[in-house]
């Protein structure tokens, strides 16, 4: 065997990545001094494809099947080497395998709260996290502007861009959509859809497709949460007063149980403050859902006599007057009121004696000559 066959058996014949790793998005297929002979068979798989780099320019692009290279399938690298000996001597090409798989399952989160003003809570601060996946739709394209000449291309290498894309156009489409707080959760389908068409001519710059784009929460500061819980909690209960009663029933079962003791004398005390609580809550609650209601009217005050050495009543302030011009109440008749310490006689009080002064009209004046 001569030293020329020695060196031509050294000449790789077979061209394929077998592609264990998950995560590789661009592999330089190695190889001594880049020599490729003539004849070559390249094998590129489902969900694969080949693309040629000849002194840093890009060449032909090979999808799944087997290739035998040779100057008739190899047309744009044959123009920019100028072969002159049709490939009867080996040539020097790199080739880069690209896997055009989609890669699932990438995650996004906004780093920061976004802020936005919710027509019934005002201003909020809202956070968002989900996953998209994508897909190279352009293996040339990807290969001139990212991955380059890089040997091995993964995806942590490109999924930090897409996030800050991702999050960027999110928080301007949250904005844009102008959705309740509340409704959010019914229109994550549509927000992510929408996100897809908005991104991807972005993603076609970089020779790449979003394939799927998922919003997985939604979800406002924690004490933002815990007030709306309570809020909830409060609409489940519904009638306060009417709880508050059904408590109290069964902290008196609950006494009647366990027998008594200062426990049952504790528990006394606190469904005593439990109805004094509930029926405060329950007469707030009335009248800030009546907010319109006047206050009810002031009752007129009630007078007592004493005729005869009895007493007799009670009289309104028209009834007392109707009794005094009867005649059955006199001005030295002893009467009495809610907030007089004793009795005392109708003349004396300033408010009844007014009344004895119109009984009798005041005398004609004479005519006027």
């Amino acid at each position: 065997m001569g030293l020329f066959d020695g060196i031509k058996h050294q000449l790789l014949d077979v061209i394929e990545w077998d592609d264990t790793n998950q995560d590789t998005i661009v592999w330089k297929f190695p190889r001594h001094e880049n020599e490729i002979k003539n004849g070559a068979q390249l094998i590129v798989r489902e969900s694969q494809a080949a693309v040629f780099m000849h002194e840093g320019q890009l060449g032909d692009v090979f999808l799944p099947g087997r290739h035998k290279l040779t100057t008739s399938n190899i047309p744009v690298l044959t123009t920019l080497a100028s072969w002159k000996y049709a490939f009867n001597s080996p040539f020097k090409c790199d080739i880069f395998f690209v896997n055009m798989r989609q890669f699932t399952d990438k995650k996004w989160g906004t780093r920061n709260p976004i802020m936005l003003r919710d027509p019934e809570f005002g201003p909020v601060r809202l956070r968002a996290f989900g996953s998209y996946c994508f897909k190279v739709s352009e293996p040339g394209e990807f290969i001139k502007q990212i991955a380059g000449t890089d040997h091995l291309f993964e995806t942590d290498e490109i999924t930090g861009q897409f996030t800050n894309m991702l999050c960027s156009r999110f928080a301007d489409a949250l904005g844009e959509s102008k959705v309740p707080v509340l409704d959010l959760a019914a229109n994550y389908n549509e927000l992510g859809d929408k996100l897809i068409e908005k991104l991807q001519p972005e993603f076609d710059e970089y020779g790449t497709k979003l394939t799927k784009f998922l919003i997985e929460n939604i979800s406002l500061p924690q004490n933002v949460e815990e007030a709306l819980d309570k809020r909830s909690s409060m609409g489940v209960i519904g009638n306060m007063q009417q709880y508050t009663q059904y408590q109290t029933a069964n902290a008196i079962e609950n006494m009647g149980e366990s027998g008594g003791g200062d426990g049952m004398m504790g528990m006394i005390a606190g469904v005593g403050m439990g109805n004094i609580m509930g029926g405060a809550i329950g007469n707030a609650a009335q009248m800030s859902n009546n907010p319109s209601a006047p206050p009810p009217l002031p009752q007129a005050v009630q007078w007592f006599a004493a005729v005869n050495h009895q007493q007799v009543g009670p009289f309104d302030p028209a009834g007392l007057q109707a009794k005094i011009q009867a005649g059955v109440v006199s001005a030295d008749t002893l009467i009495w009121r809610q907030g007089m310490a004793n009795w005392t006689a109708a003349g004396e009080v300033a408010e009844v004696a007014g009344m004895f002064n119109s009984q009798t009209p005041p005398p004609i004046p004479p005519p006027i000559p």
